[in-house]
């Protein structure tokens, strides 16, 4: 790749900067989109053949999901996760109240219910998904062995590019740069061409050197 111009680096160096403080909130915001939007067929059944109780409680913890209270979310999300476990509603329950933890700094409790979904979920998306913000959140903590194993875990082709991405920062963070290089090209080749998902990872490429 040809050497950057100065006014060039200077935009790499302020890309990296912004990314530093916010990549954390923008890849969890992309996954509570995914929560959102994952499995909705299965989430139709669940909502049509589900006990009125179930979906009162799943009601009950998105409100006091908005209350930013986190003993009241977490209380009532774990009411969700212990009545109704193989619900449709007991993961996306324990994936936001994740979500909302590590914004609050609870990572333990966090960790816990990502796991939780792991071990739990019959949707294997949103396995996908806790596998990937539990790996995140164990990247912040410096444990890239068990980041690597959540990461190199079967997940869905469309999740590739996101798995690829993290992959790649959690080499990066181990100074393996080779590897990560390998593993932001796989991403950004598995990124659709229209998401803006994709300028970062191009950003993360152009810091390490190597063209898409």
């Amino acid at each position: 790749m040809a050497a950057l111009d100065l006014q060039e680096q200077e935009q790499l160096e302020a890309l990296k900067g912004w990314w530093k403080d916010n990549g954390s909130w923008v890849l969890g915001a992309l996954l509570v989109v995914l929560v959102t939007m994952s499995g909705w067929r299965g989430w139709q059944y669940y909502q049509n053949k589900q006990s009125a109780e179930a979906s009162t409680l799943y009601n009950q913890f998105l409100n006091q999901l908005g209350s930013q209270d986190a003993k009241r979310y977490n209380d009532a999300a774990s009411a969700v996760m212990d009545k109704y476990a193989g619900s449709g509603y007991a993961p996306r329950a324990a994936l936001l109240a994740a979500q909302m933890n590590e914004q609050g700094g609870d990572l333990a409790r966090a960790k816990s219910q990502l796991q939780w979904v792991i071990d739990h979920s019959g949707d294997d998306s949103l396995k996908d998904v806790a596998r990937l913000r539990l790996a995140a959140v164990l990247l912040d903590e410096k444990n890239y062995a068990e980041a690597l194993h959540l990461l190199e875990a079967k997940h869905a082709e469309s999740f590739e590019g996101l798995y690829a991405d993290l992959k790649g920062d959690v080499l990066n963070a181990q100074g393996k740069a080779a590897e990560a290089r390998s593993s932001y090209k796989l991403a950004y080749e598995k990124t659709d061409s229209k998401s803006m998902y994709r300028n970062l990872i191009q950003m993360k490429m152009d810091a390490l050197g190597v063209a898409p």
